[in-house]
C-alpha cells in the first residue's frame, strides 16, 4: 500500500516525522510537503508562477507551495499511486470550526476530491503542556491501522485529534463523535493601528458527544468529516 503524508508547518517539523514513523509499518510512504510553515492558509493553492519542488531524499519532496500544492502535486506526479493521504501531526487541535481555516485538514481535503482515502491528524495541546512527539508518534501508530480499517464513501475523509497531555505505553480510548459547530469566543485587541485576536481555545464550547468534548476529556476524538 503506498501512502502519502503532508503537513501544513513544513517538511523539517517533528510531528511530520513522527507521523512518518508512525506510519512507515503500514506500507510504502512518500513524503511531500511544504517547505516553510503554512498554517491557517485553509484551501489556498498556487495559480501563478509555478510550484517549485526539490527532492530531499528518495521518498521526500518538499514543496515552494500550500498544503493542498502539495497533495495535487504529490497524486499527479511525485506519488501517483497513493492510495491514502495522510496530513499531520499538527501541534494544535483543528476542532470544531477550526476545521475550515486548518490547512492540515485541506490537504486530506483535497485527497478526498481527487478520490483517494485521506485522514488528518492533529494534537491538541493542553494549557502549560508541552508536546511529548514520541507519546503522540505512538498513539498514533496505534489508531491509525484502526480508522484505516473503516469503510469511507468517496467524498469522505476522517479527522483525528488526540488528546493531551500523553504518554508512552498508556491505553487510551477513542470515540467516534460530531463536529462542535460553535466557535470560541475572541476579540481583537488593537495596537495603533494594528489589531490582533484573543482568546482561549481551551474555554470553547464542549456539548457533550461533540468533538472538542471528547478530546478535552482525555479520548482521542474521530469524526468523519464529508465534502
Amino acid at each position: 500500500m503506498k501512502i502519502l503524508i503532508t503537513n501544513d508547518d513544513g517538511h523539517e517539523e517533528p510531528g511530520l516525522e513522527a507521523l512518518y514513523q508512525a506510519v512507515k509499518p503500514l506500507g510504502d510512504v512518500a513524503i511531500v510537503a511544504p517547505e516553510a510553515p503554512q498554517s491557517g492558509v485553509g484551501h489556498s493553492i498556487t495559480l501563478k508562477g509555478g510550484i517549485y519542488a526539490k527532492k530531499i531524499k528518495n521518498y521526500k519532496y518538499s514543496v515552494q507551495g500550500f498544503p493542498v500544492d502539495c497533495v495535487r502535486l504529490g497524486l499527479q506526479v511525485l506519488a501517483p499511486d497513493a492510495e491514502w493521504v495522510i496530513s499531520g501531526i499538527n501541534p494544535g487541535a483543528n476542532l470544531g470550526t477550526d476545521v475550515y481555516p486548518s490547512g492540515t485538514m485541506a490537504a486530506a481535503r483535497e485527497a478526498s476530491i481527487l478520490g483517494r482515502k485521506a485522514i488528518a491528524v492533529s494534537q491538541y495541546i493542553a494549557e502549560g503542556c508541552a508536546i511529548d512527539w514520541a507519546a503522540t508518534g505512538y498513539h498514533v501508530s496505534k489508531i491509525l491501522p484502526v480508522i484505516m480499517g473503516k469503510d469511507l464513501s468517496p467524498g469522505q475523509y476522517w479527522n483525528i485529534n488526540m488528546p493531551h497531555p500523553l504518554y508512552l505505553g498508556s491505553e487510551l480510548e477513542y470515540q467516534f463523535c460530531r463536529l462542535e459547530k460553535r466557535p470560541y469566543d475572541y476579540i481583537f485587541l488593537n495596537n495603533s493601528d494594528r489589531y490582533h485576536y484573543t482568546g482561549s481555545i481551551h474555554d470553547r464550547p464542549r456539548a457533550a458527544g461533540t468533538d472538542v468534548a471528547v478530546c478535552y476529556s482525555g479520548q482521542i476524538a474521530v469524526t468523519l468529516m464529508e465534502l
